[in-house]
């Protein structure tokens, strides 16, 4: 028998403007953690006489999204950290755009996902309704190494 548990993820998004630790059964009003690779690695071209000619297509870039509760920690960090980091761009100053690492470990089986390159990809939609939503944060990878 396998079990799963979201408790059993740890991990940190590392920015140079700041650090956010999350795991180990205290997730912080996370919700969900989603990592996807955006490069198909194989094309199939067909020609009309039915050949197949098959391509590699390198690429390691992909995406982040991070669900969490809009009342939560991790959501107002990320929102401070997207502030700065706009304001600095917005002045002039890039460098600190795609400063950002991503990890995430699974305790339990062992698999890990390094992300590097991290920016995000914009504010999310924030709804004001009768019950507290989920927010969801995407981030775009230059590099994402899965092991």
């Amino acid at each position: 028998m396998t079990l799963y548990s979201f408790k059993d993820l740890t991990g940190a998004f590392v920015h140079p403007l700041g650090t956010y630790i999350f795991g180990g059964g205290d997730q912080q009003g996370f919700g969900e953690l989603q990592i996807e690779m955006a490069t198909e690695r194989t094309d199939v071209a067909k020609s009309a006489d039915g050949s197949i000619m098959m391509s590699y297509i390198a690429g390691d870039n992909g995406s982040i999204t991070v669900k969490a509760q809009q009342t939560s920690d991790v959501h107002a960090f990320f929102l401070n950290t997207f502030n700065a980091c706009k304001t600095a761009a917005d002045s002039g100053s890039v460098g600190l755009w795609a400063a950002g690492m991503f990890t995430a470990r699974n305790l339990i089986d062992g698999s890990m996902h390094t992300c590097t390159g991290v920016t995000f990809s914009k504010v999310p939609p924030k709804v004001y309704g009768e019950k507290g939503q989920d927010i969801s944060w995407m981030f775009l990878c230059a590099k994402i190494i899965s092991e």
